[in-house]
């Protein structure tokens, strides 16, 4: 393999305008790829009304996902009609996600006679429940499962983004060599926000102490755990607010909880966010930042409030375990209301020992680059092209060594 620039063709079934960690995730990966000279071209869905500046995205048409508005089903026949002009422009394709970007990227890598990379986002054993409530839990999880593991074992090599992943998807039994490499924070994201800026947009008084979640607000993110915590902080603290920051299939369901609760005054639901300035700016306004989904593959929230900032309080599951582990801007605490919510009571109510948390959470941050993480994703692509050119090949750089997967410390 020579040091030309890489030729990478990416598939998902999510992108922006619709906003979420794999949205997230593609965009940060693909920013850092392009920068350091690297040809990457996206196919993901269109979306009603939104245009893209961005020739390197192919869109394609896409109807509405059945009880599930925020997300398209991209046409799989449009899809697979790109493969002859497409065909000796790319050298690897990464699938992000297992819906039809899954099988019409195996369908493509086939024609173009390229290897197939594939990033494991999403947890389903814990999230297709939430979404089919009338198949039983346990049923679902032998389903996903299942699935799961005939996915990943067809492709070349895959990416977990945490280790917590990675142990999943072994127990599962995938036989693919697989990789972790979590996709770190641009350097835009450590540019401080104005959180004064965002009380006066939203008529947040400047001493009011303020707990703040961002991210999809959907079943899997226990948002419900986090309400009937603040039920306890706004006991104790009746001038306390709850900012939940984003959009997704649960609000309503937590609008009617926070009502039921007598908190309708006290919690704040504000919908998506400009990521380059009302996000950072939101961030920077919360007094905390609190967390906790049982469902993370990574957690990049976590981080981007770090970055800003923010002392965090959250449980620890999955892939948030990386992120939080050896941490010094957190308070980590069990999945219990009254733990959570003690914790949060003594940071609000001790200026001192949330502004030492304060001090600690940006370096907590800055052991997560995302440059270093694309120079790690360029590696593992130059090693599975070389590969497929040469099966027979020893596999002595294989990404499953310790070098590899090692994460931030």
């Amino acid at each position: 393999m020579t040091n030309r620039p890489l030729r990478i063709l990416m598939i998902s079934d999510v992108y922006f305008p619709r906003v979420n960690g794999v949205s997230t995730s593609i965009r940060t990966f693909r920013r850092e790829l392009l920068a350091r000279g690297h040809h990457v071209t996206l196919i993901a869905p269109e979306y009603p009304g939104f245009i893209d500046n961005d020739d390197g995205i192919i869109r394609i048409k896409a109807r509405q996902v059945p009880m599930d508005p925020e997300d398209r089903m991209m046409s799989r026949h449009r899809i697979d009609a790109l493969w002859p002009n497409l065909k000796g422009r790319f050298d690897v394709l990464h699938i992000h996600t297992p819906f039809i970007a899954h099988y019409a990227g195996l369908y493509l890598a086939q024609h173009l006679n390229i290897p197939v990379v594939e990033t494991y986002h999403t947890f389903f054993e814990e999230y297709l429940y939430h979404y089919v409530p009338f198949v039983p839990r346990a049923l679902m999880r032998l389903i996903a499962r299942r699935v799961t593991v005939s996915q990943c074992n067809a492709v070349q090599h895959l990416i977990a983004p945490s280790r917590a992943m990675l142990d999943a998807l072994q127990k599962y039994g995938v036989q693919s060599p697989i990789a972790i490499l979590p996709t770190g924070l641009e350097a835009n994201q450590f540019k401080l926000g104005e959180g004064a800026r965002f009380r006066a947009r939203h008529g947040i008084e400047l001493g009011r102490p303020m707990l703040l979640y961002v991210g999809r607000v959907a079943h899997e993110k226990n948002i419900d755990f986090l309400l009937h915590c603040f039920k306890r902080v706004h006991a104790a603290m009746p001038n306390a607010l709850f900012v939940i920051t984003g959009e997704g299939p649960a609000r309503e369901h937590l609008q009617l909880l926070a009502r039921k609760l007598q908190l309708e005054s006290a919690v704040k639901f504000i919908g998506y966010l400009e990521r380059d300035t009302e996000l950072l700016d939101c961030y920077r306004a919360g007094d905390l930042f609190v967390f906790a989904s049982r469902t993370e593959t990574q957690g990049l929230v976590l981080l981007e409030a770090l970055a800003q900032g923010t002392p965090v309080v959250s449980t620890m599951h999955m892939g948030t375990r990386d992120v939080l582990h050896n941490t010094q801007g957190t308070r980590v605490v069990t999945e219990d209301e009254n733990e959570f919510s003690r914790a949060c009571i003594e940071l609000l109510r001790e200026p001192a020992k949330r502004q030492q948390l304060a001090a600690r959470a940006a370096q907590d941050a800055e052991r997560w680059s995302s440059r270093e993480m694309a120079g790690r994703l360029v590696q593992l692509y130059t090693d599975v092209i070389a590969r497929h050119a040469n099966p027979q090949a020893t596999q002595a750089n294989n990404l499953n060594s310790e070098q590899a997967t090692a994460l931030p410390r």
